[in-house]
């Protein structure tokens, strides 16, 4: 075989190459995403079988949803109905809402996630909870909101949720642009209510306690949903903002000054991002302008178009 014969299908296999890398790269995405969200899954059946049934507690949601009305027939009609039967019923509606409209892998992602939890939940063995014996239910309000704060935050890194009113608030969010979080906790009060009155108000107060320590540990584990302002001061400000629109397609507003110690021209250029986008930002910002003065700001609302990478 001479060199021109061996040169053709060198090159014939590195366009092959080329042509399934995005395929295989798109395949090991999918896979990650899989991964994270049984991992979380998992952890919120293991968390519902331990401390949430050893503190007899309500969690918010369709979570708590589910567990009020098994209570409810445990108690008043003595009929046992699994954990997941009632789970994938309450998710049923919100989940083709959502596949039709946000977006199908996004959704059967988190289909996933309510299958796993559900079908954990009944089949996980209940020895975890003699083994931890924890009688304390303040311990379990906290040391369970925490974990339910973990697997929560496991599928949001996976660009998924944990199902139920997570759909409902994603929905609302994207299609109307609105805050959906109040009418969740308005669903929530209404289940610790209902919960208070037929059983006891001591479950109902420590479900509080469980429902806050999971807002305070998601807030800590998750920025996804958080924006920080940047105020770049660089005379490099072309530079900047490609970069700032290459890597997150986020837009920037530039506003000329002057640098009043040296009297140098300078610019000043305006952005929102992400949470978890000012990090690697500010590391590049700097690698492009060493003498860049870089403002890093909470934001706590902001109105107009921001960009949202698809959920698919």
């Amino acid at each position: 075989m001479n060199n021109s014969e061996e040169n053709k299908k060198t090159a014939g296999a590195l366009r092959q190459f080329t042509m399934f890398a995005p395929l295989r790269k798109s395949t090991i995405h999918l896979a990650k995403r899989m991964t994270l969200v049984v991992a979380g899954a998992t952890l919120m059946a293991f968390n519902i079988n331990t401390f949430v049934y050893a503190g007899g507690l309500v969690p918010g949601g369709f979570t708590g949803l589910t567990l009020l009305t098994l209570e409810v027939f445990e108690q008043f009609f003595h009929i046992h109905l699994p954990f997941s039967v009632v789970l994938y019923l309450l998710n049923v509606a919100p989940a083709v809402v959502c596949f039709k409209l946000i977006g199908k892998r996004f959704t059967l992602l988190s289909v996933l996630m309510v299958i796993v939890c559900g079908f954990l939940t009944d089949w996980m063995p209940k020895l975890f909870t003699d083994l931890i014996k924890l009688h304390d239910p303040l311990l379990s309000a906290v040391f369970g909101g925490i974990l339910n704060a973990m697997s929560i935050s496991l599928c949001l890194f996976a660009d998924a949720t944990s199902g139920g009113t997570d759909f409902i608030a994603v929905f609302i969010s994207e299609k109307y642009g609105k805050d959906a979080w109040n009418y969740i906790f308005t669903g929530n009060c209404v289940i610790l209510v209902l919960a208070a009155s037929l059983f006891s108000l001591d479950k109902a107060l420590y479900s509080i306690i469980f429902q806050f320590a999971t807002t305070v540990a998601l807030a800590s584990f998750y920025h996804g949903y958080q924006q920080k302002t940047l105020l770049i001061i660089t005379s490099k400000p072309d530079e900047i903002y490609h970069l700032i629109r290459d890597k997150t397609r986020h837009d920037a507003t530039a506003i000329k000054g002057v640098g009043m110690y040296r009297m140098a021209e300078k610019t000043l250029l305006y952005s929102v991002v992400a949470a978890n986008e000012d990090a690697f930002l500010t590391a590049a910002i700097k690698e492009i302008d060493t003498d860049a003065f870089i403002n890093i700001l909470k934001t706590e609302q902001i109105k107009g178009r921001f960009y949202k990478p698809p959920k698919d």
